[in-house]
């Protein structure tokens, strides 16, 4: 029988259809790309926030054409349906068999890391290293989607990321819901530093985290990055916001003080670290001052990288109780207003570059066949921008290669090879 999957949302949650693929795979299904040619087709939802829910149900009705053809069930699991099961069998009679998270031990026979078949190529693989969140943020469903931290012993993570070695990967990223807080259910603390430890003897160019708590960032972990040339120095660490009136209705734990300090060590201890946060704006209760003051704190920061988020009211949060909930148009204008800001910065930040020297790895090739794509360091991929390369000599997708770069755009560069 021949599958087709469909992966929306985040990396986390392309681990888990990887992990599905891998299921089916052994079991000798053919997996196929082509939904066209698909007698049974499986979609991974999101349902984090509005503009994922809406895209979920999209993909799900265009996927349920294909019953016209060749497929004979669609298949609907992941977060969406976890959040919205009862909902959308009434809704969607389009679908055959919608499958919560909850329910995932008892679709396989086992859920295995081991197992997986890597989507993303030959040249990066993500390695979850938790799943889960405890972090209860006001606005924030993951918890009641997803669960509490849940970690992974550290000595399976690294069978995996041993296993991921022999298969030939050189970069190597870790995710969770919030990496800087692995280990501590397991064993009392975090252990990200150790773990780190461990990965760092296997043969990778790059590893490199994401999603770290700024207040979780310790001095140990900056200086291990510091002194560990294969872990990439870039910091991916949510704020969310810098105005304290806000962060405490989000319910985070740092406030202003905090995350001016982390960031202030990480940049003292290694210039050439890569920033990146995401923010919310138009939260409940966001006052002009507030809103003012996050946009003079990205104007001195200047983050290399930056994402934004409109405030998205999801049921069953504690912020949806919040008074002081606004227009949509408030939060665009707002929304606008920092990516305007964080767009110069960007363009500032890439001439910088310019003239200088980059080790960058291979993703694709362009259609044209005239481009290498290729990342930095600087550069996570899915999320950040890219460096075309002129392709004067013949690589592979997965190799390193050095570059110069020539031009700067607002967030790509062009470069040739040395």
């Amino acid at each position: 029988m021949k599958i087709g999957f469909v992966s929306l949302g985040c990396s986390k949650n392309l681990v888990d259809t990887e992990m599905m693929i891998g299921y089916y795979k052994s079991r000798n299904y053919e997996i196929v790309s082509d939904p066209a040619d698909a007698e049974v087709i499986v979609i991974n939802t999101c349902g984090f926030i509005e503009s994922a829910k809406q895209e979920a149900i999209d993909t799900i009705l265009e996927m349920a054409d294909y019953k016209n053809h060749n497929c004979e069930k669609l298949i609907v699991t992941g977060c969406l349906v976890e959040r919205y099961l009862e909902e959308l069998k009434a809704e969607l009679p389009e679908v055959d068999l919608f499958i919560p998270i909850r329910d995932y031990d008892k679709i396989f026979d086992v859920l295995d890391y081991h197992n997986r078949v890597i989507s993303t190529g030959n040249n990066f693989a993500y390695l979850r290293i938790a799943d889960g969140c405890s972090n209860n943020c006001t606005y924030c469903a993951i918890p009641k989607i997803r669960g509490p931290l849940l970690s992974r012993e550290l000595d399976d993570i690294v069978k995996e990321a041993k296993e991921l070695e022999t298969q030939g990967y050189k970069e190597l990223i870790l995710i969770a819901q919030d990496t800087s807080r692995y280990g501590l259910d397991l064993y009392g603390e975090p252990r990200l530093v150790e773990l780190l430890t461990e990965l760092c003897k296997l043969d990778f160019k790059w590893i490199r985290f994401l999603y770290t708590y700024p207040e979780m960032i310790s001095d140990e972990l900056i200086d291990f990055v510091k002194e560990n040339k294969k872990v990439c120095r870039y910091f991916d660490m949510p704020i969310q916001h810098i105005s304290d009136p806000v962060l405490k209705r989000m319910g985070r734990k740092g406030n202003s003080e905090s995350i001016r300090s982390v960031i202030a060590k990480i940049k003292a201890a290694m210039p050439d670290a890569i920033l990146r946060t995401s923010l919310i704006v138009g939260f409940p209760g966001e006052s002009e001052d507030d809103f003012n003051a996050l946009k003079e704190f990205v104007r001195e920061t200047k983050f290399n990288r930056l994402g934004v988020f409109r405030y998205s009211m999801e049921d069953g949060t504690p912020a949806v109780k919040l008074d002081g909930h606004m227009d949509e148009a408030i939060k665009q204008e707002r929304y606008e207003a920092i990516m305007e800001i964080q767009q110069e910065i960007s363009e500032d930040f890439n001439n910088t570059l310019i003239n200088k020297k980059l080790t960058c790895i291979i993703d694709e090739v362009t259609d044209d066949g005239e481009y290498y794509v290729t990342r930095s360091y600087m550069d996570v991929p899915d999320i950040d921008g890219l460096v075309f390369v002129k392709r004067t000599s013949e690589h592979k997708v997965g190799e390193f290669i050095d570059v110069v770069v020539n031009e700067a755009a607002e967030y790509d560069l062009i470069g040739t090879e040395l």
